[in-house]
């Protein structure tokens, strides 16, 4: 499974979403600080789902990052999230 299928799989089982598009970016950033090589570094994420529609931004941002937990949020250089 790639990061990105990981990424979906999660915050699918977390907010049942009725959007979700989960884009690795990491193509544009090789060579950059963060890229490990592995091409799965960088990623864009836009959802939008009930459960966050209620919340501030920076709960959105905290509750993505805790339902992706640490395990995965450690092994990505960037996030950049679009949620609501």
């Amino acid at each position: 499974m790639t990061v990105a299928e990981e990424i979906a799989a999660k915050l699918t089982g977390a907010f049942s979403p009725d959007r979700l598009e989960v884009v690795n970016d990491s193509n544009r950033h090789l060579g950059h600080a963060g890229d490990d090589g592995t091409g799965q570094t960088h990623f864009n994420v836009l959802i939008r789902a009930k459960a966050l529609a209620r919340l501030s931004r920076l709960a959105r941002h905290r509750t993505i990052h805790a339902a992706l937990g640490p395990d995965l949020i450690a092994r990505i250089h960037a996030l950049a999230i679009d949620a609501g």
